[in-house]
């Protein structure tokens, strides 16, 4: 389940972001956990199965797509899905939207959209 980011989970979601290559610096997280914090267009989101948070994406809102910044999964759960579920979520959070993928998680998107069989579009 997609789960809004809170101030209470600051913590977790730092872990989850430190999983992906260019969030490994303290010093990082902290700059863009205050970016999702501090700016209106920047949303971050959990996701939570039973009471475990286990993965994390963040998003740019544009005005007419989504890009999605930010995506890791705690390595327990990987390969069961979890990433495609949870890009799945986002595009229906913003279905005026097209929900497209960043720089960094360029990859990570397409291996996701892939296994899903449906290309770019969930």
């Amino acid at each position: 389940m997609l789960i809004r980011y809170k101030k209470s989970f600051k913590k977790i979601a730092m872990g989850l972001l430190s999983y992906m290559p260019q969030e490994k610096e303290l010093r990082t997280l902290r700059e863009t956990i205050e970016c999702y914090e501090n700016n209106d267009e920047r949303q971050l989101y959990l996701w939570k199965i039973e009471e475990d948070i286990v993965g994390v994406v963040g998003v740019a809102i544009g005005v007419k797509n989504v890009e999605i910044l930010h995506i890791a999964v705690n390595p327990s759960y990987r390969d069961e899905g979890i990433g495609t579920e949870m890009i799945a979520e986002v595009t229906k959070a913003y279905p005026d939207k097209d929900v497209v993928p960043g720089a960094e998680t360029t990859p990570f998107y397409e291996k996701c959209t892939k296994e899903a069989g449906k290309g770019c579009r969930l």
